[in-house]
């Protein structure tokens, strides 16, 4: 049951999808690639959107990106982007989509450059998440010191959507920081 349990004071307990995204996933270290790079693609789609829509739509998302493989998402064509945009089962919108096959480029790039994007982006925190002391909604920022400097180098490295507020909820989903409140039961684990 969902309300066995204090949670975060954003977690929608009306709602099973935000529950378990909650509970299983958010603010956990995450260290694969390809789950990377889903993160990034959702926090990116979901701008201007309630993350409500962005869990309806993940599993569409995860077939139509192949599994959010970057290697493969970077060759998509623009017939296949023309399919994309006609897809209601993504957010059909042309920058988010096109932004979603640069910043597999760049996300390529990076592992290039870094052995991995996991070593890359764990790297600004040295490798040890953050952990918050939030009680309250409101105590929770919107941007960070950290999510402007790691925003300000995904964009100088070809990735787009990727603003400061985008790059902090995609550190809370990957848990470098982990931001569950003070009396959440996933509170230091």
């Amino acid at each position: 049951m969902a309300n066995d349990k204090n949670r975060c004071p954003w977690v929608n307990l009306n709602n099973p999808l935000y529950v378990m995204y909650h509970d299983d996933e958010w603010g956990r270290p995450v260290h694969d690639e390809h789950k990377h790079f889903e993160m990034i693609t959702l926090e990116g789609a979901q701008a201007g959107l309630s993350w409500e829509t962005i869990l309806k739509k993940r599993d569409h998302y995860r077939n139509v990106f192949l599994g959010f493989d970057p290697k493969k998402v970077a060759r998509f064509t623009p017939t296949k982007v023309a399919k994309l945009l006609d897809d209601p089962g993504i957010v059909r919108n042309r920058l988010k989509v096109a932004s979603t096959i640069s910043n597999a480029k760049a996300f390529l790039g990076v592992q290039q450059e870094y052995g991995s994007f996991d070593n890359y982006i764990w790297d600004f925190v040295e490798n040890q998440p953050i952990h918050s002391q939030y009680c309250r909604l409101s105590d929770y920022p919107a941007t960070t010191k950290l999510s402007d400097a790691v925003s300000k180098d995904l964009k100088k490295r070809g990735f787009r959507f990727v603003g400061s507020t985008i790059t902090y909820a995609y550190m809370q989903a990957i848990g470098m920081v982990n931001d569950h409140a003070v009396d959440c039961f996933r509170f230091g684990k």
